[in-house]
């Protein structure tokens, strides 16, 4: 049985400021609870099935400790409920990037970020399958 294991790699964080760029410029958006979602098909030199980043604002947050704890959830919960995404992309051979924002200007809690980030995942899921038709 193949697996994917829990864990968050330098190949599957989004850093190329170029990728970034073009997502804001052509990407679509989409909005849940707790986030401000960019997201685009990958092209095809992304090493995995997906690539993400986090963003929290110095506006909301000006600590950076706060930020830094808040994006720490982000991954952490993104690193645990991953593999419903990958598994979809990789039956469809689907790459995606993607920019996840937290919007508001309250620390929410780790169940609160969870839930939230399972929700985006379901709903990059419903996404790409209507853009493939």
């Amino acid at each position: 049985m193949n697996t994917i294991r829990e864990t968050f790699d330098k190949s599957e964080r989004l850093c190329s400021r170029k990728t970034i760029g073009t997502l804001f410029e052509n990407g679509n958006i989409f909005y849940n609870s707790l986030f401000k979602v960019v997201w685009d098909k990958g092209q095809n030199f992304i090493p995995g099935p997906a690539q993400v980043a986090f963003s929290v604002s110095k506006r909301g947050f000006g600590l950076a400790v706060t930020r830094n704890l808040i994006k720490r959830r982000l991954r952490e919960a993104y690193r645990k409920n991953k593999k419903i995404l990958y598994h979809h992309l990789i039956s469809q051979n689907i790459q995606i990037v993607f920019v996840v924002i937290l919007k508001g200007n309250s620390v929410p809690d780790y169940v609160t970020i969870e839930k939230s980030i399972r929700e985006m995942i379901n709903k990059l899921i419903i996404l790409t399958m209507k853009d493939e038709k």
